[in-house]
């Protein structure tokens, strides 16, 4: 299982990145998209929407399943991953790279200490 060091991560499974001016980008993680096995469609939340840590905002249909994508942060969506719409499998083939979610722009840089850090997300997947 990949878990990259520079990246947060929330109990839901998905992984933050800082960008610019208190933006942050986020996706789901390698053990999430591993789970949910071939993925083939992405719901993604409306750009301008105001969302809460833990809101449910969005989902992602497997040929398993099908799972609710959960905001990691309190912030505004500024920008979504158009791509997913015409290439949802992005999610499986390269997680924290083209099968980015969204971009948040949050209160502050202090948001992400709610969020895990690399060495704690891997002991909840491995406990």
């Amino acid at each position: 299982m990949n878990v990259p060091g520079d990246l947060r991560y929330s109990k839901d499974h998905e992984w933050v990145r800082s960008a610019a001016d208190n933006r942050v980008v986020v996706g789901i993680t390698d053990y999430a998209q591993d789970a949910l096995g071939d993925v083939v469609f992405v719901d993604l939340p409306d750009v301008g929407s105001t969302v809460t840590v833990g809101d449910s905002i969005g989902e992602i249909e497997s040929t398993k399943s099908v799972s609710d994508v959960y905001s990691p942060l309190t912030g505004t969506v500024v920008e979504v991953n158009g791509e997913l719409l015409d290439a949802p499998e992005r999610v499986n083939t390269d997680p924290y790279g083209d099968g980015w979610m969204f971009t948040l722009e949050v209160a502050g840089a202090d948001a992400l200490d709610a969020l895990m850090d690399a060495a704690a997300y891997t002991e909840l997947t491995e406990g």
